[in-house]
């Protein structure tokens, strides 16, 4: 008596790319995505046609601060070399110039709501270039320092001025602490300073 080859029973495979878009699905909802990475930063309106004229200004060399890094993520600041928990500091002083320093930007005087006629380094400029080998951690670094210099003076001129801190403040008193400390960050474009 011959035996009988039992065949393989085939597999249903109708559901198999439903539990496929299912995983999908499912890794999709379960992944976290870092997405809170970046500068938060408003970037000013362009000129109007007649401006374009006038923004060829010469900015005096005491108005501005080079802030500038190589590709080893080393900090120079003002012709010094310094560590990047120095340069929240560094900046605030250079912004808010409390001593009238000759060295650092020229206080202009301006008429403010709140604050009447008061000197402030409105001109000012914070000047950023980095090295293309510079990491992007450093870069990072060096932007959060420098703003977060800005918003220490601007708390503390709130602290002082209305006796709260500047998110307490109601829009017209944050807008004339900021017209105070006016925030003048700028970039240029990346060099390489040397080496490979």
């Amino acid at each position: 008596m011959a035996r009988k080859k039992r065949g393989v029973p085939g597999i249903n495979s109708s559901s198999t790319a439903d539990i496929a878009f299912m995983l999908l699905i499912f890794f999709l909802i379960t992944t976290s995505m870092d997405t809170d990475r970046g500068l938060a930063r408003r970037l000013p309106p362009p000129p109007e046609n007649d401006q374009r004229e006038k923004s060829d200004i010469i900015v005096k060399e005491r108005n501005v601060l080079q802030v500038r890094v190589n590709k080893n993520d080393e900090l120079m600041v003002g012709g010094e070399f310094l560590d990047i928990k120095q340069l929240r500091a560094k900046a605030k002083e250079f912004i808010a110039n409390p001593n009238n320093d000759e060295n650092l930007p020229e206080k202009h005087a301006k008429n403010l709501p709140f604050f009447g006629n008061v000197m402030i380094t409105e001109k000012h400029v914070i000047s950023v270039q980095n090295d293309v080998g510079t990491s992007y951690d450093a870069y990072i670094q060096i932007q959060n320092e420098l703003v977060a210099a800005y918003n220490e003076l601007r708390n503390e001129l709130a602290q002082s001025q209305f006796g709260k801190a500047l998110a307490d403040c109601s829009e017209e008193e944050k807008q004339a602490v900021i017209d105070y400390y006016p925030q003048k960050i700028s970039e240029a474009e990346p060099k390489k300073y040397g080496g490979k």
